[in-house]
């Protein structure tokens, strides 16, 4: 049976990154809260390292790699943000990465990974899972799964962790959830920082197989990777460590259109000069929209990454 990690491994984590991660900082703005009738506080991981939360885990993870492990190298399968993570805490390490990517995957996420000196497979997106556990086998290198591990999931919770020590009380903290790593570790964060704290998740409705396990309890399978413009949120299931965090910690997970998506992440470029990735505007797209009724409420984004083809998603505009 597997056991994921508590709050306390959150803790730990942000202790194992201090000095290496970036503490990114944490944007406000009165035309926010004026439109939406709340206090909003962005936690602005676009500013970290490789442009995205991912780094925290990916580091976090490879460091506690045995010096075996490390000698063999690692592995994973990623559409970027994760693949950069890991590439760079690989190199910072020493330890030699390969990372599978889907074809379609951004040209400046698989440029970024090929610049920290990762080697890139490349393969149809459905079947980046198998690559990769044919490359363990064959190769002996340790998978460092993007979302389903233990270390990943505490590392990705420092970014909440650092949002809730710097503010004040926060009445809810939303986050865009993928394969769950980093809503799982955001809900460890605020167990063992801010327990009153309710932790959101937010996926596209295209893409809604975490809600819908998080409802049920049993992970919901996607028979194809689903074509939301947030290619951050392209899984198809969520982890098996991740459900029960999110299951015991996590208050709810909404689901926005690709419209609404498209509409935030404008709102973010435009008026708040924020240049992220469409899986950081999902986060904040509940709140722009006005789906949460309460006004007046003290709530957190965290903004997962900046990531983005410029010009791709200044067409959509």
């Amino acid at each position: 049976m597997i056991t994921p990690p508590d709050p306390t491994a959150v803790l730990a984590a942000a202790n194992r990154i201090q000095g290496i991660a970036n503490h990114t900082p944490i944007h406000t703005s009165r035309t926010l809260n004026q439109q939406t009738g709340q206090q909003i506080y962005l936690k602005c991981e676009n500013f970290q390292r490789v442009g995205a939360f991912k780094f925290r885990g990916a580091y976090n993870a490879v460091s506690q790699l045995s010096a075996e492990q490390k000698a063999a190298g690692v592995v994973t399968h990623s559409s970027g943000n994760h693949a950069q993570g890991l590439a760079l805490a690989a190199k910072l390490l020493g330890v030699k990465a390969t990372i599978v990517m889907p074809e379609d995957a951004p040209a400046i996420k698989r440029a970024a990974t090929a610049g920290y000196g990762a080697t890139i497979v490349s393969c149809p997106a459905i079947e980046r899972e198998v690559v990769c556990a044919r490359l363990v086998d064959e190769q002996g290198y340790t998978l460092i799964h993007p979302y389903d591990n233990p270390h990943i999931i505490a590392g990705a919770g420092t970014a909440a962790l650092e949002l809730l020590q710097s503010v004040e009380t926060l009445d809810m903290i939303f986050t865009p959830v993928g394969g769950g790593g980093l809503l799982s570790g955001t809900a460890l964060a605020a167990a063992a920082s801010q327990p009153g704290c309710r932790v959101i998740g937010v996926e596209p409705a295209i893409a809604n197989d975490a809600q819908r396990s998080w409802q049920t309890g049993n992970i919901v399978r996607l028979t194809a990777v689903p074509p939301t413009i947030a290619d951050g949120l392209r899984t198809r299931f969520v982890g098996e460590h991740n459900l029960p965090i999110m299951r015991q910690y996590v208050s709810d997970i909404l689901t926005v259109t690709e419209t609404e998506i498209i509409e935030t992440l404008k709102f973010l470029w435009t008026r708040l000069k924020l240049v992220v990735e469409p899986s950081s505007a999902v986060a904040l797209a509940p709140v722009l929209t006005g789906k949460i009724a309460k006004p007046g409420q003290r709530i957190g984004v965290i903004l997962s990454g900046g990531n983005v083809d410029v010009a791709q998603i200044g067409a959509l505009f």
